[in-house]
């Protein structure tokens, strides 16, 4: 593919550690103070890997959301789940939850009672993707989506690998429906290894990298565990390339694309709306117990 058809990097960001719920770790590359959003999309963060003794292990109780949708991916270790609605399940390693929380519901993630019982190893994500001012006020819902019915692909020489949970990549569509057009594909490239991904020309895209290091975009742009790489609209594809001085873990990296809504955001907490006036009426339904409890 000629390099012209390529995509530049125009940023390249390093995540910000801290904590959040009762205090699990996160690796955040957006929202920092150098970066506020990636519209469509309000947040990523990396939650993990961490090595967790019996009763170290933390999550996020019961707390509310409104005017968006979060996508949880489960790399190692398992969290439960539960909302007002009265959904409830497990999320397990290779698991995808994506919940799309519209008008507002009340929502719990846990560790598996396993872990905080008897410790173990977390990693995983979640994507914060926010919802056009039509969608904001739909009804809660859920795609839980198994391991097992995530789409993997290939090369034929073997040396990348992808998952595709949103979008479409080396050949393979992902299954889960989303309200607006997204990509969201976890990249495996063995040392040396590279690969050219197309897009469509109005998606906006960045590369979170979680392991290894290697080089994106048309110049090349170095990029190391812990760093997004922000693409501009220059091109039809971006490329990822593994450092083949990497030899002893491949790179593996996020590449998640959206069209950005271009509407005015209004955002406090877990409420994420158009205008000020909007959050106002979230904090107050939330108040009076207008999106509920969760029943046990």
């Amino acid at each position: 593919m000629p390099a012209e058809s390529l995509r530049s990097v125009t940023r390249v960001i390093d995540s910000l550690t801290t904590f959040e719920g009762e205090g699990f770790l996160v690796h955040r590359p957006f929202p920092t103070a150098g970066l506020a959003d990636a519209d469509p999309f309000l947040l990523l963060d990396e939650m993990g890997p961490m090595d967790l003794a019996p009763g170290e292990a933390k999550g996020a109780p019961d707390h509310p959301h409104r005017g968006f949708e979060t996508v949880t991916y489960i790399l190692e270790g398992a969290f439960q789940h539960e909302d007002s609605a009265g959904h409830a399940g497990a999320l397990n390693p290779g698991d995808v939850q994506w919940m799309t929380a519209g008008a507002g519901v009340i929502h719990s993630e846990m560790p598996s009672d396993r872990i905080r019982e008897r410790g173990g190893r977390i990693h995983g994500f979640q994507l914060w993707v926010n919802l056009p001012r039509r969608d904001k006020m739909i009804a809660p819902c859920y795609q839980d989506m198994p391991a097992a019915k995530i789409p993997e692909a290939a090369t034929p020489d073997g040396t990348v690998r992808v998952r595709v949970i949103a979008g479409e990549a080396l050949g393979h569509r992902a299954v889960i429906d989303t309200r607006t057009p997204i990509t969201y594909l976890h990249f495996t490239l063995a040392p040396g290894a590279s690969v050219v991904q197309p897009l469509p020309p109005d998606q906006r895209a960045f590369a979170y990298v979680f392991a290894g290091a290697g080089f994106a975009g048309r110049d090349s742009t170095p990029i190391a565990r812990g760093q997004m790489a922000l693409f501009a609209s220059d091109g039809a594809s971006i490329s990822l390339r593994a450092d083949v001085a990497s030899v002893e873990r491949p790179l593996q990296a996020l590449v998640i694309a959206g069209v950005p809504l271009g509407e005015p955001v209004a955002r406090y907490g877990p409420f994420v709306m158009n205008t000020k006036e909007e959050i106002a009426q979230a904090v107050r339904d939330y108040q009076g117990g207008r999106m509920g409890h969760i029943a046990r």
